[in-house]
């Protein structure tokens, strides 16, 4: 019984740091909100998505040298609006698109607020899709993690709308404005 008793013990001390990153692994897949992530901010610090509970959120895939970085402006102009009825823009750089963003994250800060005025917060430099996905961007594209919808991200500057709840309800297409009806019209109601 003793001899029984000690390989459980070794077998429960070997496989213990595997059971460890499942269960990460797994907290990671089970995710149910927008505020079960952490990220990095473009300046190094994490940013807890918890703090935005109670407000809608537009998550976008940004890029420096893309057709449509203009949106940049009309991102700015749409947080600068709505910010004080509990609206937030989270800008995540990402070079997955033709390489429209080869910068590094000081670089991509630099560009933004020198170009744009951007003063909604920026998050570190990311893959969208692929087998390098970032967690967050898996939970936005996934049904199973989501619950919405799979999405495939088309392009740079892609919006995801997520409401006080941290839930996703839609997804807009890179050539939507920032300031489409659509949005407006979901930010006011």
């Amino acid at each position: 019984m003793k001899s029984l008793i000690t390989i459980s013990m070794i077998i429960i001390l070997v496989f213990s740091p595997s059971i460890d990153s499942l269960a990460g692994s797994q907290k990671e897949d089970q995710a149910k909100t927008i505020y079960d992530f952490t990220v990095e901010s473009i300046t190094g610090e994490p940013f807890d998505m918890k703090q935005l509970k109670g407000k809608k959120v537009m998550v976008v895939n940004t890029a420096s040298e893309c057709g449509l970085t203009p949106q940049y402006e009309e991102l700015e102009k749409l947080y600068r609006e709505y910010s004080a009825t509990n609206f937030m823009v989270i800008g995540f750089p990402a070079n997955n698109f033709m390489n429209q963003e080869p910068g590094t994250n000081e670089e991509i800060a630099t560009f933004c607020q020198e170009n744009y005025g951007v003063s909604f917060p920026m998050m570190a430099k990311i893959s969208v899709k692929g087998d390098d996905i970032a967690p967050i961007y898996k939970w936005l594209t996934t049904k199973e993690l989501n619950g919405k919808k799979d999405v495939e991200i088309a392009w740079n500057f892609q919006k995801f709308l997520i409401d006080e709840k941290g839930q996703l309800v839609d997804v807009l297409e890179p050539r939507t404005s920032p300031r489409s009806e659509q949005v407006i019209s979901w930010l006011e109601n």
